[in-house]
């Protein structure tokens, strides 16, 4: 994992592909969940850790919905 990769996502991109794009034909419904997700963390709490979670978790939705878009380009 790359430092900005560590920083921006917590994960590096080959896991992100890996375990939320992977055999997933609706990545839409991927980056809904993990919206939601953020939402609900917000909810429980927002001390430093969390705060720089969601910010991360709304990081990997961007780099999924990006690479959807990159692939109807494609397309």
């Amino acid at each position: 994992m790359t430092e900005f990769e560590s920083r921006c996502y917590g994960i590096s991109e080959s896991d992100i592909q890996r375990q939320y794009m992977q055999g997933l034909s609706d990545n839409e419904m991927v980056v809904a969940g993990i919206l939601s997700d953020c939402q609900e963390m917000l909810d429980m709490g927002t001390g430093p850790r969390s705060v720089d979670h969601v910010r991360k978790q709304l990081n990997v939705a961007k780099y999924i919905l990006f690479r959807m878009l990159d692939n109807k380009e494609v397309v």
